[in-house]
């Protein structure tokens, strides 16, 4: 019997045998780290879920919009008025405009589809300096600059006071 194949043999059994023993007492009991991977995938199936929604939006309305007419806002208003800029409206400045921009918020059209509610949120996320604003007439303002009615907004515009 050749000793110098067995011996290497029979030890290597053995270390195979004691190697799964120790495998399965020291794996212990998974579930935690196993839900924390789960919560993690579900956040970020979550978020692609809403990243998707946001694109399919963006994509109808960039196939409804309304030409933008430079030359008949500037008549209208007496200066230069770029597209979608949201200061056009009446109680947004350039920090509220930032704070629009940083919710998704970068267009009129957007601004028109947005509740007032949602607009008290945008303000709510810049801290207690923008709670004196009051934005309800914010989505309807947008919405004449939108659709191009700019002698109407700007009649209107004269009427208000800060945006009320």
């Amino acid at each position: 019997m050749n000793w110098c194949l067995i011996i290497p043999l029979i030890v290597g059994v053995i270390c195979a045998i004691l190697g799964y023993l120790l495998g399965k007492l020291s794996s212990g009991d998974n579930s935690e780290a196993i839900q924390s991977w789960q919560k993690k995938y579900d956040k970020l199936d979550a978020d692609l879920a809403d990243c998707r929604a946001k694109l399919a939006r963006k994509d109808v309305v960039t196939t409804h919009l309304i030409p933008f007419d430079a030359a008949m806002a500037k008549s209208a208003f007496g200066k230069k008025i770029k597209q979608d800029d949201l200061k056009i409206v009446e109680g947004i400045g350039p920090k509220i405009e930032v704070l629009f921009h940083a919710k998704g918020v970068t267009t009129w059209k957007e601004l028109s589809d947005c509740s007032v509610e949602k607009c008290y949120e945008v303000l709510k996320s810049g801290g207690k300096a923008f709670d004196i604003h009051r934005p309800e007439t914010w989505p309807e303002q947008a919405k004449l600059a939108y659709e191009g009615k700019w002698v109407k907004l700007k009649a209107w515009q004269d009427e208000l006071k800060g945006g009320k």
